[in-house]
């Protein structure tokens, strides 16, 4: 591969604001909620740049397919890998794709393909755009991939902050993030903060069923998050919905001390109990195993059950499915909330907005 930018190059980042900002200079996109992706295409020669800069190429055989059949001979594109469903995306079906085995990664790319959505020109032929303002890139971004079709696609842009704010609050029924704001003057600087982005926040009230071990030492790394499935008028079934761990080091070993008195017995008519493991650690403590990690299978996701009566409050962003898609940010303690209390019933579910007008907003 011979490119002005050459594999690995970090994408261009955004730093978080609370409100959508205003200026006569900015563009607003969609954030799409996908893998975000660098795509170098030079001749037959395709690679899938991902954030962290491991290469996505093999995972994603369909998209590099439609790599070849629509981008330039010679380019280097930044956007965003989507997985469509129905009338929304499904950011669940899209962690599937992560698989070691070759035929299963076939067999997902039949079942369910995914879709790249393109938002800035990087390169093309022998000239690199990273000096170029982002109001020209755009502009030769839309020429370059003019004509394309499903499933490669040119994300939305608008000038317009009332139809960005409008963005901001239909779209996320189809599963997308909230809005980005560039400069119409930016340059397109790898790992840098440049770009602006609001999404959506809510709180929650759930229950701490349990916590895991931080792995620098013996102090906590995350508190594990349950809420009630209602059911015939009851609390229902406590249902992992992820985690919270967003603390500083010193107020993760004082965590140890405060959840200490709730790890007495815990497993004893724990909602969790059927993931028990019955091998006791060296210390004499049950420890729960968890799933293996998709991204790290070296990563300890074993966990310590606590007695489900501590409640917290939490900031989010949205649901997959049942689940948090990221992880909570820890707020508060909620010692006033009893928890059976706390429910899906409480979280804010967005309308829902069908995706295919999304992917054609002009």
């Amino acid at each position: 591969m011979d490119l002005p930018l050459n594999p690995p190059v970090k994408p261009m980042l955004a730093k978080a604001a609370t409100k959508l900002p205003v200026g006569e200079d900015l563009f607003y996109e969609p954030k799409w909620d996908g893998f975000r992706c660098i795509v170098f295409r030079d001749g037959d020669e395709v690679e899938l740049g991902s954030r962290n800069e491991r290469p996505l190429t093999r995972y994603f055989p369909e998209v590099v397919e439609a790599v070849k059949a629509q981008l330039p001979e010679r380019c280097v594109v930044d956007g965003e890998i989507i997985v469509p469903a129905g009338d929304r995306l499904h950011f669940e079906a899209l962690l599937q794709r992560i698989h070691p085995a070759e035929s299963r990664v076939r067999l997902l790319a039949e079942q369910t393909p995914a879709s790249f959505v393109a938002f800035d020109l990087l390169a093309l032929g022998d000239e690199s755009l990273l000096e170029t303002p982002f109001a020209e890139r755009r502009a030769r971004l839309e020429s370059a991939l003019a004509g394309i079709e499903p499933p490669v696609y040119v994300t939305g842009l608008t000038r317009d902050p009332e139809t960005a704010q409008r963005w901001f609050e239909t779209f996320e029924g189809a599963g997308l993030d909230g809005v980005v704001a560039k400069s119409a003057e930016l340059p397109y600087g790898p790992d840098q903060r440049l770009m602006t982005k609001v999404k959506h926040v809510r709180t929650a009230d759930c229950v701490v069923a349990g916590f895991r071990w931080h792995k620098s030492g013996p102090i906590v790394g995350s508190l594990l998050l349950g809420l009630y499935d209602s059911a015939d008028g009851g609390p229902g079934q406590l249902q992992h919905i992820g985690v919270a761990a967003s603390f500083p080091m010193k107020r993760r070993a004082e965590l140890v001390d405060e959840l200490a008195p709730y790890r007495a017995e815990a497993l004893d008519g724990h909602p969790w109990q059927d993931w028990a493991n019955a091998q006791m650690q060296a210390d004499g403590e049950n420890r729960m195993p968890g799933a293996v990690s998709r991204w790290n299978a070296k990563k300890d996701l074993s966990w310590v059950p606590l007695r489900p009566e501590l409640v917290v409050e939490i900031k989010y962003d949205q649901l997959e499915g049942r689940r948090l898609r990221h992880t909570g940010q820890f707020l508060r303690w909620r010692p006033d909330r009893d928890p059976l209390s706390c429910t899906y019933d409480q979280l804010d579910v967005p309308v829902r907005y069908d995706l295919a007008e999304v992917l054609e907003t002009p």
